[in-house]
């Protein structure tokens, strides 16, 4: 996965690596002999295969709108696990989090110190911010807009918000 390249408000050094995914992360669980137990017992490793999986999802759901799905870190630490940019300079900003209150305002704050640091006047903001969690039965929006969403809501979440964006309604 490419790296993300905004327009920011100041000069900070964005990482320009690109980042390698498996298709699908049930291979990188068979090649290291893992099976359910292990994941629940490590959710480190759970969570990166987690990841994996999420962005395979998302990759389709932005082919399915002519985007592309990218990534972003800058020199400062600052992170965005997945930014789906759309053709017409509509995009969405995503942290991938297995789920717990913790880990959702993490994902929350990460996401509106990016936001915040992107120049406005010389690209669109972000059509939506999202923490893309791993459990739950509904996706919300929090009271500072950023969408908390299940992996099970994932596709008519992100399709829907991002076709309005691309034409301009509500």
């Amino acid at each position: 996965m490419e790296a993300w390249n905004p327009n920011l408000r100041s000069k900070t050094a964005i990482r320009t690596s690109n980042t390698r995914y498996f298709v699908d992360p049930s291979i990188a669980a068979a090649a290291l002999g893992l099976d359910s137990q292990d994941l629940i017992e490590d959710l480190n490793t759970f969570g990166l295969l987690f990841e994996t999986m999420c962005i395979r999802d998302l990759r389709i759901f932005a082919e399915v709108l002519n985007g592309s799905v990218y990534h972003f870190r800058d020199k400062t630490g600052l992170e965005c696990d997945t930014v789906i940019h759309l053709r017409n300079g509509v995009y969405g900003l995503i942290e991938i989090k297995l789920g717990g209150d913790r880990l959702i305002e993490e994902g929350a704050e990460n996401l509106k110190k990016l936001g915040n640091k992107i120049d406005t006047t010389k690209m669109k903001a972000p059509a939506f911010l999202m923490v893309l969690i791993g459990v739950g039965d509904y996706a919300y929006r929090r009271q500072d807009g950023v969408y908390v969403v299940p992996i099970g809501c994932l596709g008519r979440l992100t399709v829907r918000r991002m076709a309005h964006k691309e034409h301009n309604t509500p």
